[in-house]
């Protein structure tokens, strides 16, 4: 007969040591005196004057399909307003005549500052990413109708009224599986 093989006892479980938080690492952070914060305020100062003073704006966000404009509208000053040949709005560092090319485009832009019978009171510079050049124009003028609205709030009511501060909803619809496009299906054949 085999013997019998020694039953197995548990151990007693250990208890957990607590974690030690780690030593917080000290480091010297060089401080800086309260002359040579002055002095650096004076550099600060110097190199704005010789850029010459920072004009007021009003920024804003426009958005249409996949375009993203980001607009910055400044007031005209009343030395601005002999020479109104220059273009009231840069898109991209470019003249907004130049950029979109197309009259229809143009016009789309130009609509708030006409509704508001301020075409030449204001200059406008736009930073456009994304989509192509009629999504491009809408988030333009989507984004010149939110600055105006924030220069005044009396502006609001015209531009509501035009549908200027209304974001276009309408985006392209995605393609789904086992179709060509997002509608588009194969030919059907029933054998």
């Amino acid at each position: 007969m085999p013997t019998p093989k020694p039953r197995k006892t548990k151990k007693p479980e250990e208890k957990e040591k607590p974690i030690q938080p780690a030593m917080p690492v000290v480091m010297d952070v060089p401080t800086i005196s309260d002359d040579e914060e002055r002095q650096l305020d004076q550099k600060i100062a110097a190199a704005d004057e010789e850029a010459g003073a920072k004009e007021k704006y009003y920024e804003a966000i426009g958005r249409r399909k996949d375009a993203i404009a980001r607009i910055r509208l400044y007031t005209k000053k009343s030395t601005d307003t002999a020479s109104e040949d220059k273009a009231i709005l840069t898109v991209n560092g470019k003249s907004y005549s130049d950029y979109f090319g197309d009259v229809n485009l143009l016009a789309r832009i130009e609509a708030p500052f006409r509704k508001l019978k301020s075409l030449h009171r204001f200059k406008a510079t736009a930073l456009v990413r994304g989509g192509g050049i009629a999504g491009q124009a809408d988030a333009v003028r989507h984004g010149i109708a939110r600055a105006l609205e924030k220069f005044d709030a009396n502006f609001r009511k015209k531009l509501k009224k035009a549908g200027y501060l209304t974001r276009d909803p309408r985006e392209k619809e995605r393609r789904k599986y086992g179709h060509k496009k997002a509608r588009k299906s194969g030919r059907w054949s029933k054998r």
